[in-house]
């Protein structure tokens, strides 16, 4: 005999619900059944498919955050400044103050971090193509250390706003963009 046919929505659902909990509330009031409530589901709808709350919010957050837009300005510094301006745009958004406890939680569990890599990557990828266009436009003479680059743009903006619990501001997010494109430059120019 067969079981009730499978909702194709339902996943979708669950992880708007876990998302809007997030950025509503808080990490720590996020729980696998108030996921299930909000969106009109068992609670084992919910644990068919996450084990425990790491993983669903790791699928939430990798299907939420907004993209990183592909820059192709014609100058490294402005495709910087753009990147900049997108990062700022998330690490603005109300969910980064659910990330602190959400990030040391991922130490527990190998598959959740794998998904939060996964989308650091793939949301790197466009400063890695403006970097490689940079090379091809004679910018710089060669690809510089990604995780250097990285670490100078997105390092200032998670202090700012998990540290110093404020948005960057404009200026900030100038004085990020230009630092970045001094090191990456300079870096360049030394080798």
């Amino acid at each position: 005999m067969p079981g009730r046919p499978r909702d194709p929505d339902l996943e979708q659902r669950l992880l708007a619900a876990a998302w809007s909990i997030l950025t509503e509330e808080s990490y720590a009031a996020l729980t696998l059944a108030k996921v299930a409530a909000r969106a009109g589901a068992h609670r084992s709808d919910v644990y068919r498919r996450w084990p425990n709350k790491i993983r669903l919010v790791a699928d939430a957050v990798d299907a939420h955050v907004p993209p990183v837009s592909d820059a192709n300005t014609g100058s490294l510094l402005s495709d910087i400044r753009v990147h900049v301006d997108d990062l700022a745009r998330s690490w603005t958004a109300p969910w980064t103050d659910s990330l602190v406890g959400w990030l040391a939680d991922l130490a527990d569990d190998a598959e959740a971090e794998a998904t939060f890599r996964t989308m650091g990557l793939r949301r790197g990828r466009s400063l890695l193509l403006s970097l490689e266009r940079a090379v091809e436009r004679g910018e710089i003479p060669e690809l510089p250390s990604y995780e250097l680059v990285s670490a100078l743009i997105e390092g200032p903006l998670t202090h700012c706003r998990i540290i110093g619990r404020r948005s960057p501001s404009a200026e900030f997010l100038d004085i990020v963009a230009t630092s970045a494109h001094r090191v990456i430059t300079a870096t360049a120019a030394a080798r």
